[in-house]
């Protein structure tokens, strides 16, 4: 193509000019859609800096789904929708896991051995620790639920990831008045002390959730959570209220009060924020 910018004898220089002019422009319209995101959004919109990764450690409520035809969701799936395509977002969370379970699974080694420094780990646990009946999952909020949040910090500090702590969510519990029954606030509160105890970052979802499930009542709330009716999923034929996990709605609503709270705390993570709805 170097010939085409050849000047002949005779020809006049602004004539050169103008069809160099033309010709860049016209291959930069040519290459623009290569400078977006399939998303839509600008590559290079949010930092020049390269971006680190978000891990998400926790149970079935922020877990991605695989059943894409059930109507469940975790939070962690949704949260992608909202941040920007440079921030790398790991859900490592997983169904029916404790900190106990994801601890002797082998989950945590598993991603402490993967995690880099400058790495973001996003630690929620609570629902299946409190599981009294199961030995395999159950870690009193007073005693073992505490030790081993404080061991994960420790050992993400150790290689310079930066751990953070979520407060499980609330589950839509409601008594014969109407009033909403937290029966996660014991795990929330030692979280919150462990947060304090060890100066980690501390996003309080069970806060945040309850007070909007009290100010929703038992009927408005009921959309963030999974309803299914009588003859459609061959699991549930008589169909199925489940109060702990999440619709799309719901996973929807959680994350964006994460998102949220990144900008409200002014935390590093909110420069990586496209959205806050979707």
């Amino acid at each position: 193509m170097t010939h085409c910018f050849n000047r002949r004898i005779g020809q006049p220089a602004w004539q050169v000019v103008r069809f160099a002019t033309v010709l860049f422009l016209v291959i930069h319209v040519m290459i623009i859609p290569d400078s977006f995101a399939a998303t839509g959004i600008p590559v290079g919109s949010s930092t020049s800096q390269p971006a680190p990764r978000l891990h998400l450690v926790g149970d079935s409520t922020m877990a991605d789904k695989t059943n894409l035809a059930y109507p469940e969701r975790g939070w962690g799936m949704l949260l992608r929708q909202f941040m920007l395509p440079q921030l790398t977002i790991i859900n490592h969370a997983a169904n029916g896991r404790s900190t106990l379970r994801f601890l002797n699974e082998g989950r945590w080694q598993l991603l402490v051995s993967d995690v880099s420094a400058g790495d973001y780990v996003l630690i929620q646990f609570g629902h299946n620790d409190q599981k009294q009946d199961d030995p395999a999952r159950y870690a009193a909020a007073d005693g073992l639920y505490q030790e081993l949040l404080t061991r994960f910090i420790v050992e993400l500090r150790a290689k310079k990831a930066i751990p953070l702590l979520a407060t499980s969510i609330c589950r839509r519990s409601f008594n014969s008045q109407g009033a909403l029954e937290n029966n996660l606030h014991a795990y929330a509160e030692a979280m919150r002390l462990v947060a304090k105890r060890t100066q980690t970052p501390l996003f309080d979802l069970q806060q945040l959730s309850c007070g909007d499930l009290q100010q929703l009542g038992p009927e408005r709330s009921q959309a963030y959570f999974i309803q299914v009716p009588a003859g459609l999923y061959a699991l549930f034929p008589d169909g199925k209220v489940d109060n702990t996990h999440l619709s799309t709605q719901g996973a929807t609503w959680i994350a964006q009060h994460f998102v949220r709270e990144l900008k409200r705390q002014q935390h590093p993570l909110a420069q990586y924020i496209w959205r806050e709805l979707l």
